[in-house]
């Protein structure tokens, strides 16, 4: 695992499940979001701006309504302008999915990329595996 990692915890919503009690595949996209939310606010103002670019996941285990549920963060690499995001879904304590997710520092201004600047590196460097 990474030098630092973010944990979120996940509430399991009767909704997130499918007529057989399993977590829907579209709902493990939905915690990733909200554990990247929570991952990247809780570093602070200087890491802002950010525009979702790509998401991929591996399904490794089935998740049933009641199972406690949560996400561990880290990031894999920091490019000039993106960041890629690795998240970890567990359901109890085993691996049920693996999810990237590539995030661009955005400038909604010019509507561009944008270099990341030296302190979101600082900030974001203690989480890079």
């Amino acid at each position: 695992m990474a030098s630092s990692s973010h944990r979120t915890n996940i509430q399991v919503r009767f909704s997130d499940t499918d007529a057989l009690g399993h977590l829907n595949n579209a709902s493990f996209a939905v915690y990733v979001e909200l554990a990247r939310l929570e991952f990247l606010g809780a570093l602070g103002e200087s890491v802002q701006s950010l525009i979702l670019a790509n998401l991929s996941i591996d399904y490794r285990k089935q998740v049933t309504f009641g199972q406690p549920v949560h996400v561990e963060t880290w990031v894999e690499k920091l490019g000039t302008s993106s960041i890629t995001v690795l998240h970890t879904v567990y359901a109890g304590t085993e691996r049920a999915a693996d999810v990237r997710s590539v995030v661009v520092h955005f400038d909604y201004a010019t509507n561009k990329s944008e270099p990341l600047s030296a302190e979101m590196r600082a900030r974001l460097g203690p989480f890079v595996k």
